[in-house]
Protein backbone atom coordinates (compact mmCIF):
# COMPACT_ATOMS: atom_id res chain seq x y z
CA UNK A 1 0.00 0.00 0.00
CA UNK A 2 1.21 3.50 -0.78
CA UNK A 3 -0.27 4.97 2.39
CA UNK A 4 -1.17 3.82 5.85
CA UNK A 5 -4.38 1.74 5.72
CA UNK A 6 -7.46 3.10 7.44
CA UNK A 7 -7.84 -0.27 9.12
CA UNK A 8 -6.46 -3.78 8.96
CA UNK A 9 -8.59 -6.93 8.89
CA UNK A 10 -7.29 -10.14 10.49
CA UNK A 11 -9.01 -13.39 9.53
CA UNK A 12 -8.35 -16.83 11.04
CA UNK A 13 -9.04 -19.74 8.72
CA UNK A 14 -8.86 -23.52 8.50
CA UNK A 15 -10.59 -25.34 5.62
CA UNK A 16 -13.01 -22.50 4.87
CA UNK A 17 -13.29 -22.85 1.07
CA UNK A 18 -17.09 -22.66 1.27
CA UNK A 19 -17.06 -19.26 2.96
CA UNK A 20 -13.79 -17.34 2.53
CA UNK A 21 -14.64 -16.01 -0.94
CA UNK A 22 -17.87 -14.46 0.24
CA UNK A 23 -16.19 -12.71 3.18
CA UNK A 24 -13.41 -11.29 1.00
CA UNK A 25 -15.95 -10.18 -1.63
CA UNK A 26 -17.91 -8.38 1.11
CA UNK A 27 -14.76 -6.62 2.30
CA UNK A 28 -14.05 -5.33 -1.21
CA UNK A 29 -17.63 -3.95 -1.35
CA UNK A 30 -17.08 -1.75 1.70
CA UNK A 31 -17.24 2.04 1.61
CA UNK A 32 -13.81 2.04 3.28
CA UNK A 33 -11.40 0.78 0.61
CA UNK A 34 -7.97 1.56 2.05
CA UNK A 35 -7.68 -1.63 4.08
CA UNK A 36 -5.02 -4.23 4.78
CA UNK A 37 -6.33 -7.82 4.77
CA UNK A 38 -4.36 -10.49 6.64
CA UNK A 39 -5.37 -14.16 6.48
CA UNK A 40 -3.84 -16.51 9.05
CA UNK A 41 -4.29 -20.02 7.70
CA UNK A 42 -3.54 -22.90 10.06
CA UNK A 43 -2.84 -25.67 7.58
CA UNK A 44 -5.93 -25.81 5.36
CA UNK A 45 -6.07 -28.88 3.14
CA UNK A 46 -8.85 -27.58 0.90
CA UNK A 47 -8.95 -24.60 -1.52
CA UNK A 48 -9.04 -21.88 1.18
CA UNK A 49 -5.58 -20.47 0.38
CA UNK A 50 -6.08 -20.81 -3.37
CA UNK A 51 -9.34 -18.84 -3.24
CA UNK A 52 -7.86 -16.18 -0.96
CA UNK A 53 -4.88 -15.72 -3.28
CA UNK A 54 -7.22 -14.24 -5.91
CA UNK A 55 -7.90 -11.31 -3.56
CA UNK A 56 -5.55 -8.57 -2.26
CA UNK A 57 -4.71 -10.56 0.87
CA UNK A 58 -1.53 -11.13 2.87
CA UNK A 59 -1.49 -14.86 3.65
CA UNK A 60 0.32 -16.07 6.74
CA UNK A 61 0.61 -19.84 7.13
CA UNK A 62 1.08 -21.69 10.41
CA UNK A 63 0.98 -25.40 11.17
CA UNK A 64 -2.02 -26.97 12.91
CA UNK A 65 0.30 -27.81 15.81
CA UNK A 66 1.03 -24.09 16.33
CA UNK A 67 -2.63 -23.14 16.47
CA UNK A 68 -4.47 -21.72 19.42
CA UNK A 69 -7.11 -19.03 19.01
CA UNK A 70 -4.96 -16.45 20.76
CA UNK A 71 -1.71 -17.41 19.00
CA UNK A 72 -3.19 -17.26 15.50
CA UNK A 73 -4.57 -13.79 16.24
CA UNK A 74 -1.30 -12.55 17.69
CA UNK A 75 0.59 -13.77 14.61
CA UNK A 76 -1.84 -11.90 12.35
CA UNK A 77 -1.89 -8.77 14.49
CA UNK A 78 1.91 -8.53 14.39
CA UNK A 79 1.53 -7.59 10.70
CA UNK A 80 -1.07 -4.87 11.28
CA UNK A 81 -0.05 -1.50 9.81
CA UNK A 82 -3.00 0.62 10.95
CA UNK A 83 -4.25 2.16 14.20
CA UNK A 84 -7.20 -0.23 14.35
CA UNK A 85 -7.71 -3.82 13.29
CA UNK A 86 -10.96 -5.67 12.61
CA UNK A 87 -11.26 -9.35 13.49
CA UNK A 88 -13.51 -11.59 11.42
CA UNK A 89 -14.04 -15.35 11.39
CA UNK A 90 -13.55 -16.88 7.95
CA UNK A 91 -17.15 -18.16 7.99
CA UNK A 92 -18.82 -14.75 8.38
CA UNK A 93 -19.68 -12.10 5.81
CA UNK A 94 -20.88 -8.47 6.14
CA UNK A 95 -24.49 -7.59 5.42
CA UNK A 96 -23.99 -3.92 4.53
CA UNK A 97 -21.30 -1.97 2.66
CA UNK A 98 -20.78 0.33 5.66
CA UNK A 99 -19.87 -2.54 8.04
CA UNK A 100 -16.33 -1.26 8.52
CA UNK A 101 -17.51 2.34 8.92
CA UNK A 102 -19.94 1.32 11.66
CA UNK A 103 -17.55 -0.88 13.60
CA UNK A 104 -14.80 1.78 13.53
CA UNK A 105 -17.01 4.79 14.34
CA UNK A 106 -16.98 4.37 18.17
CA UNK A 107 -13.17 4.78 18.17
CA UNK A 108 -13.75 8.51 17.79
CA UNK A 109 -13.94 8.26 21.58
CA UNK A 110 -10.28 7.77 22.60
CA UNK A 111 -11.36 5.76 25.65
CA UNK A 112 -12.85 2.94 23.56
CA UNK A 113 -10.57 -0.11 23.37
CA UNK A 114 -12.82 -2.56 21.51
CA UNK A 115 -15.99 -2.54 19.42
CA UNK A 116 -17.98 -5.65 18.54
CA UNK A 117 -20.83 -5.90 16.07
CA UNK A 118 -24.13 -7.66 15.54
CA UNK A 119 -24.23 -11.28 14.39
CA UNK A 120 -27.12 -13.12 12.81
CA UNK A 121 -27.53 -16.59 11.36
CA UNK A 122 -28.51 -17.93 7.97
CA UNK A 123 -30.97 -20.55 6.75
CA UNK A 124 -28.71 -23.40 7.92
CA UNK A 125 -28.42 -21.97 11.44
CA UNK A 126 -29.96 -24.04 14.23
CA UNK A 127 -33.07 -22.46 15.78
CA UNK A 128 -31.47 -22.24 19.23
CA UNK A 129 -28.41 -20.52 17.77
CA UNK A 130 -30.70 -17.88 16.24
CA UNK A 131 -32.02 -17.29 19.77
CA UNK A 132 -28.48 -17.02 21.15
CA UNK A 133 -27.49 -14.49 18.48
CA UNK A 134 -30.50 -12.34 19.32
CA UNK A 135 -29.72 -12.52 23.03
CA UNK A 136 -26.02 -11.78 22.71
CA UNK A 137 -26.30 -9.20 19.93
CA UNK A 138 -29.40 -6.99 20.41
CA UNK A 139 -30.92 -4.54 17.95
CA UNK A 140 -29.79 -1.46 19.91
CA UNK A 141 -26.20 -0.22 19.96
CA UNK A 142 -24.42 0.43 23.27
CA UNK A 143 -21.86 3.25 23.18
CA UNK A 144 -20.10 2.16 26.39
CA UNK A 145 -20.94 -1.12 28.14
CA UNK A 146 -19.80 -1.96 31.62
CA UNK A 147 -18.94 -5.65 31.19
CA UNK A 148 -16.40 -7.57 29.09
CA UNK A 149 -18.71 -9.58 26.85
CA UNK A 150 -17.66 -9.37 23.19
CA UNK A 151 -16.96 -11.71 20.29
CA UNK A 152 -13.97 -11.83 17.95
CA UNK A 153 -15.99 -13.21 15.06
CA UNK A 154 -16.90 -9.56 14.41
CA UNK A 155 -14.88 -7.06 16.42
CA UNK A 156 -12.40 -4.19 16.14
CA UNK A 157 -9.51 -3.35 18.46
CA UNK A 158 -7.26 -0.34 19.04
CA UNK A 159 -3.82 -1.54 17.90
CA UNK A 160 -1.82 0.42 20.48
CA UNK A 161 -3.64 -1.40 23.29
CA UNK A 162 -3.10 -4.82 21.72
CA UNK A 163 0.62 -3.99 21.72
CA UNK A 164 0.39 -3.40 25.46
CA UNK A 165 -1.34 -6.71 26.07
CA UNK A 166 -1.58 -9.45 23.44
CA UNK A 167 -4.11 -12.29 23.43
CA UNK A 168 -3.58 -15.15 25.86
CA UNK A 169 -2.23 -17.99 23.73
CA UNK A 170 -2.89 -20.67 26.33
CA UNK A 171 -6.66 -20.26 26.61
CA UNK A 172 -8.72 -22.87 24.68
CA UNK A 173 -11.17 -20.13 23.65
CA UNK A 174 -12.70 -16.78 24.72
CA UNK A 175 -9.42 -14.94 24.27
CA UNK A 176 -11.63 -12.00 23.25
CA UNK A 177 -13.46 -11.85 26.57
CA UNK A 178 -10.19 -12.24 28.48
CA UNK A 179 -8.66 -9.30 26.58
CA UNK A 180 -11.78 -7.16 27.05
CA UNK A 181 -11.68 -7.85 30.79
CA UNK A 182 -8.10 -6.56 30.84
CA UNK A 183 -9.07 -3.43 28.85
CA UNK A 184 -11.85 -2.61 31.31
CA UNK A 185 -9.43 -3.04 34.21
CA UNK A 186 -7.21 -0.40 32.59
CA UNK A 187 -10.07 2.11 32.47
CA UNK A 188 -11.01 1.69 28.79
CA UNK A 189 -14.50 1.07 27.39
CA UNK A 190 -16.16 -1.58 25.25
CA UNK A 191 -18.71 -0.56 22.61
CA UNK A 192 -21.37 -2.57 20.77
CA UNK A 193 -22.48 -1.58 17.25
CA UNK A 194 -25.78 -3.08 16.09
CA UNK A 195 -25.26 -1.49 12.66
CA UNK A 196 -22.00 -3.40 12.05
CA UNK A 197 -23.87 -6.57 11.11
CA UNK A 198 -22.46 -9.83 9.78
CA UNK A 199 -23.92 -13.23 8.97
CA UNK A 200 -22.22 -15.98 10.98
CA UNK A 201 -22.45 -19.43 9.38
CA UNK A 202 -22.28 -22.32 11.86
CA UNK A 203 -22.69 -25.79 10.34
CA UNK A 204 -21.80 -27.85 13.40
CA UNK A 205 -22.56 -31.46 14.16
CA UNK A 206 -23.89 -32.58 17.53
CA UNK A 207 -20.32 -33.31 18.62
CA UNK A 208 -19.15 -29.93 17.32
CA UNK A 209 -21.67 -28.05 19.48
CA UNK A 210 -20.63 -30.09 22.53
CA UNK A 211 -16.92 -29.44 21.92
CA UNK A 212 -17.41 -25.70 21.37
CA UNK A 213 -19.26 -25.17 24.64
CA UNK A 214 -16.96 -27.48 26.58
CA UNK A 215 -13.92 -25.56 25.32
CA UNK A 216 -15.50 -22.20 26.16
CA UNK A 217 -16.49 -23.39 29.65
CA UNK A 218 -12.89 -24.40 30.34
CA UNK A 219 -11.75 -20.96 29.16
CA UNK A 220 -14.41 -19.10 31.18
CA UNK A 221 -13.45 -20.90 34.36
CA UNK A 222 -9.83 -19.86 33.90
CA UNK A 223 -10.74 -16.24 33.13
CA UNK A 224 -12.94 -15.87 36.22
CA UNK A 225 -12.81 -18.81 38.64
CA UNK A 226 -15.42 -17.66 41.18
CA UNK A 227 -18.56 -19.70 40.57
CA UNK A 228 -19.39 -23.31 39.78
CA UNK A 229 -21.57 -24.96 37.15
CA UNK A 230 -23.23 -27.99 38.74
CA UNK A 231 -25.24 -30.86 37.30
CA UNK A 232 -28.34 -29.09 38.62
CA UNK A 233 -27.38 -26.08 36.46
CA UNK A 234 -27.19 -28.37 33.44
CA UNK A 235 -30.71 -29.71 34.07
CA UNK A 236 -32.23 -26.34 34.94
CA UNK A 237 -30.72 -24.39 32.05
CA UNK A 238 -31.40 -27.17 29.53
CA UNK A 239 -35.09 -27.17 30.53
CA UNK A 240 -35.35 -23.38 30.80
CA UNK A 241 -33.78 -22.70 27.39
CA UNK A 242 -35.57 -25.60 25.66
CA UNK A 243 -38.91 -24.28 26.90
CA UNK A 244 -38.07 -20.75 25.75
CA UNK A 245 -36.97 -21.97 22.31
CA UNK A 246 -40.10 -24.11 22.03
CA UNK A 247 -42.25 -21.06 22.80
CA UNK A 248 -40.52 -18.95 20.14
CA UNK A 249 -40.65 -21.79 17.59
CA UNK A 250 -44.37 -22.17 18.24
CA UNK A 251 -44.92 -18.44 17.66
CA UNK A 252 -43.00 -18.70 14.39
CA UNK A 253 -44.97 -21.83 13.40
CA UNK A 254 -41.75 -23.85 13.24
CA UNK A 255 -42.21 -26.07 16.27
CA UNK A 256 -42.77 -29.42 14.55
CA UNK A 257 -39.82 -28.99 12.20
CA UNK A 258 -37.49 -27.61 14.90
CA UNK A 259 -38.33 -29.39 18.16
CA UNK A 260 -35.80 -32.23 17.77
CA UNK A 261 -33.04 -29.82 16.77
CA UNK A 262 -33.84 -27.55 19.73
CA UNK A 263 -33.58 -30.40 22.23
CA UNK A 264 -30.30 -31.82 20.95
CA UNK A 265 -28.65 -28.41 20.54
CA UNK A 266 -29.52 -27.29 24.07
CA UNK A 267 -28.55 -30.69 25.49
CA UNK A 268 -25.11 -30.52 23.85
CA UNK A 269 -24.67 -26.84 24.78
CA UNK A 270 -25.19 -27.35 28.49
CA UNK A 271 -23.69 -30.84 28.74
CA UNK A 272 -20.56 -29.46 27.10
CA UNK A 273 -20.61 -26.55 29.54
CA UNK A 274 -21.03 -28.90 32.51
CA UNK A 275 -18.19 -31.14 31.36
CA UNK A 276 -15.99 -28.11 30.76
CA UNK A 277 -16.54 -26.93 34.32
CA UNK A 278 -15.96 -30.41 35.67
CA UNK A 279 -12.57 -30.07 34.02
CA UNK A 280 -12.03 -26.56 35.35
CA UNK A 281 -14.07 -24.14 37.56
CA UNK A 282 -16.66 -21.17 37.83
CA UNK A 283 -18.07 -17.94 36.21
CA UNK A 284 -19.44 -14.57 37.29
CA UNK A 285 -23.17 -13.93 37.56
CA UNK A 286 -23.16 -11.44 34.67
CA UNK A 287 -21.45 -13.90 32.34
CA UNK A 288 -23.83 -16.62 33.50
CA UNK A 289 -26.78 -14.40 32.52
CA UNK A 290 -25.21 -13.53 29.15
CA UNK A 291 -24.04 -16.97 28.07
CA UNK A 292 -26.69 -19.27 29.47
CA UNK A 293 -30.08 -17.65 30.04
CA UNK A 294 -32.51 -17.55 27.12
CA UNK A 295 -34.12 -14.70 25.24
CA UNK A 296 -37.12 -13.23 27.05
CA UNK A 297 -40.56 -14.40 25.98
CA UNK A 298 -41.52 -10.85 24.92
CA UNK A 299 -38.38 -10.26 22.81
CA UNK A 300 -39.52 -12.15 19.77
CA UNK A 301 -40.24 -9.85 16.87
CA UNK A 302 -38.24 -6.64 17.03
CA UNK A 303 -35.88 -6.22 14.08
CA UNK A 304 -34.16 -2.91 13.32
CA UNK A 305 -34.35 -1.55 9.79
CA UNK A 306 -31.60 0.43 8.10
CA UNK A 307 -31.77 2.85 5.19
CA UNK A 308 -28.78 1.13 3.57
CA UNK A 309 -28.97 -1.39 0.74
CA UNK A 310 -27.35 -4.73 1.70
CA UNK A 311 -24.54 -6.22 -0.34
CA UNK A 312 -25.82 -8.50 -3.11
CA UNK A 313 -23.82 -11.75 -3.05
CA UNK A 314 -23.92 -14.12 -5.99
CA UNK A 315 -25.93 -17.26 -5.25
CA UNK A 316 -27.54 -15.83 -2.11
Amino acid sequence: MSKKPQCSIVIRAYNEEKHIGRLLTGILEQTIQNVQIILVDSGSTDATVSIASHFPVEIVSITPEEFTFGRSLNIGCERVKSDFFVLASAHVYPVYPDWLECILAPFENPDIALVYGKQRGTTSTKFSEHQIFRKWFPEESVLIQGHPFCNNANAAVRTSLWKERQYDELLPGLEDLDWAKWALSQGYGISYSAEAEIIHVHEETLKGVYNRYRREAIALSRIDPRQKFHFFDFLRLFLFNSMSDTWHALKKRQLFTRIGEILWFRAMQFWGTYKGYRYAGPITEHLRQTFYYPLGMNQAGKVSERNVQPIQYKGS
